[in-house]
C-alpha cells in the first residue's frame, strides 16, 4: 500500500534529499528549463558527431549514450538503450563496499518488491559499478543474485572513464582532493525521460515512500497507490522516537525486522531475541566490526554470512555507546514484540469458530456422534483407560461417604 504523498509540483523544489556530500552539478537534469546547456557538438574541425552524446534537452544533447556491459554480457548504449523515454532509477555501488553499498542494494530491493511486476515493465532500475576493473559482468550478476534483483533491475560496467562521465553529468560525483577512489556519492538519481523530470534521491528513504515517488510521482500519477489514507486522518504530532529506534530504522531496518515486521522481505535474519542467543560482548563487536570478525574467521560471523545469501554484515561506523543504545533498544522491542504476537495468538485462539454441535441452533436436534467427533477433535490426546475411571469413581464415592458422615456427626452434636 502506497501512501498518499505531496503533488508532483513539488518535484519543484531544490533536490535538497539525501546525504550532503553531492549535490547535482551545474547543468545535471532537473527540472529547471532555463539552464544554458552545453555544446555537445563534435569538436572544431571534425564533422562527425561523438556517439558517446545524444540529441535534445535531457535527452542526446545531455545524457552521455556510452557504451556499458550488463551483468549479462550484453553491450548496451546508455541513452539508446537504457533510459530514452523511460521512468528509471539510477546509482552508483561497488561490490567490494564494506558499508553504504550492501544497504543501499537491500534498500532498493525493498522498492523492487513494493512495485512489483512494473519493474521491467514500464520502470527500469540500473546500478552501475564504479569499480570496472573488479566488478566485472560475472561478479556482478553473482551480486546482484544475493539481493534477489529480477528482471528490470540491470547491473552495469564499461569503461573506467565512461563511468566517470557519466557520473559527473548525472551530478552523482564528488569533487574533492585526497579521496579514495571508491568514495561516491551515495544519492541515486530518479526520473522519467520522456518528461524531463528529475529527482535526487536518499535510497535510505522510507522505501513506500520512494516506489510513490517512482511509480507514480514520475508517470504523471497514472498509477496511484491503491488503499491510500486521507490527510484528515493523519495524526497531528508523530511520535517521539529515542536515538536508538532511529539508528535501528536509518541503520538495520532495511535489512533486518524485529517480529513480524512490516511484511517486506528482508536480506538479513529477524532479530526477535537476538540479544538473549548471542552473548552481549559477542553482539556488541559484531556491530562495531562485521568486517574484521568475518575476516579473522569468527565462526558465528562466517554462518551468518553462509546462511544469509553471503551477503556482509555492513559496518554501520557506530560508536561504542551508540552500539549499547542499540542493543537495549533490541531487546526492549523483542520484548514488545513478543506480548503483542502472545496477545494475537490468544485473541486468534478465542475467535475460533465453535464446533457444529456447540453453535445455538433451536431447530437442531444434538446428536450422539458429531458430538463425539466435536469432542475427540478439539482433544487430540488418548483417551483414559477403564482402570484409571474405575480409581476415580472410587475415590469420589469415598469422598462423598466421608462428606456424609461428617454431616451426620455435626447434627448429632
Amino acid at each position: 500500500m502506497l501512501p498518499t504523498l505531496a503533488p508532483l509540483a513539488l518535484l519543484a523544489a531544490p533536490l535538497l534529499a539525501g546525504p550532503s556530500h553531492g549535490h547535482l552539478a551545474p547543468g545535471a537534469p532537473g527540472l529547471a528549463t532555463t539552464h544554458q546547456q552545453p555544446s555537445l557538438t563534435a569538436p572544431e574541425g571534425d564533422s562527425r558527431t561523438d556517439a558517446r552524446l545524444a540529441g535534445n534537452r535531457w535527452g542526446a544533447q545531455y545524457f552521455p549514450n556510452v557504451e556499458l556491459t550488463t551483468h549479462d554480457g550484453r553491450t548496451v548504449r546508455f541513452f539508446d538503450d537504457l533510459i530514452e523515454g523511460r521512468v528509471v532509477v539510477l546509482n552508483f555501488i561497488y561490490t567490494a563496499c564494506p558499508d553504504a553499498c550492501p544497504m543501499e542494494t537491500a534498500r532498493l530491493a525493498e522498492v523492487q518488491e513494493i512495485l512489483g511486476d512494473r519493474i521491467g515493465s514500464d520502470v527500469f532500475m540500473y546500478s552501475i559499478t564504479i569499480d570496472p576493473d573488479r566488478d566485472t559482468p560475472e561478479v556482478l550478476a553473482e551480486y546482484r543474485s544475493r539481493f534477489g534483483a529480477r528482471d528490470g533491475w540491470t547491473f552495469l560496467t564499461g569503461e573506467e572513464e565512461d563511468i566517470l562521465l557519466l557520473r559527473r553529468k548525472l551530478g552523482l560525483y564528488i569533487e574533492e582532493e585526497g579521496k579514495s577512489e571508491t568514495d561516491h556519492n551515495l544519492n541515486m538519481l530518479i526520473g522519467n525521460q520522456a518528461t524531463g523530470h528529475w529527482l535526487k534521491r536518499s535510497p535510505f528513504e522510507n522505501p513506500y515512500v520512494l516506489a510513490t515517488q517512482i511509480g507514480s510521482w514520475l508517470s504523471d500519477y497514472r498509477h496511484p497507490g491503491s488503499g491510500t489514507s486521507d490527510f484528515a486522518d493523519a495524526p497531528e504530532r508523530m511520535p517521539d522516537m529515542t536515538r536508538a529506534e532511529s539508528m535501528f530504522r536509518a541503520r538495520c531496518l532495511v535489512c533486518h525486522r524485529v517480529g513480524q515486521g512490516d511484511g517486506l522481505l528482508r536480506i538479513g535474519p529477524n532479530l526477535l531475541g537476538v540479544t538473549e542467543r548471542r552473548d552481549r560482548e559477542w553482539l556488541r563487536r559484531w556491530i562495531l566490526e562485521p568486517d574484521a570478525m568475518l575476516e579473522e574467521g569468527d565462526p558465528i560471523a562466517q554462518g551468518l554470512f553462509e546462511a544469509y545469501n553471503r551477503v556482509p554484515m555492513p559496518n554501520l561506523q557506530l560508536a561504542p555507546d551508540e552500539v549499547e543504545d542499540l542493543i537495549d533498544f533490541l531487546d526492549a522491542e523483542t520484548r514488545r514484540a513478543t506480548a503483542i504476537e502472545k496477545n494475537e495468538a490468544i485473541a486468534e485462539t478465542q475467535g475460533k469458530d465453535l464446533p457444529e454441535c456447540c453453535q445455538k441452533d433451536e431447530l437442531g436436534v444434538i446428536e450422539s456422534e458429531p458430538l463425539e467427533e466435536a469432542l475427540a477433535a478439539q482433544d487430540p490426546g488418548p483417551a483414559p483407560s477403564k482402570d484409571l475411571w474405575d480409581r476415580v469413581s472410587m475415590a469420589l464415592g469415598s469422598l462423598c461417604a466421608a462428606s456424609a458422615l461428617l454431616l451426620q456427626l455435626r447434627s448429632r452434636s
